[in-house]
């Protein structure tokens, strides 16, 4: 597994299909864990966070809305 941190925005935007604006949404939502920053301030994320969104796409795809996957997140 990656560590935390390994990753800048707009990769995991690549790697997820999403866009930046999507995973910055998602983390303002609460559907993402606040990232870390680098000491210039930008986001970076874990390999877990790949995981989360992928996620997140694939209940979408089923029909669940993001409050219903957030709830789902918490629990």
């Amino acid at each position: 597994m990656s560590t935390a941190g390994n990753y800048r925005i707009g990769e995991v935007a690549t790697a997820t299909h999403v866009t930046v604006e999507t995973l910055r949404f998602y983390e303002r939502e609460g559907l993402l864990p606040v990232s870390l920053r680098s000491a210039r301030g930008a986001r970076r994320y874990g390999e877990d966070a790949i995981g989360r969104v992928r996620f997140i796409k694939q209940a979408q795809a089923v029909g669940l809305t993001l409050r219903d996957i957030k709830v789902l997140l918490m629990s």
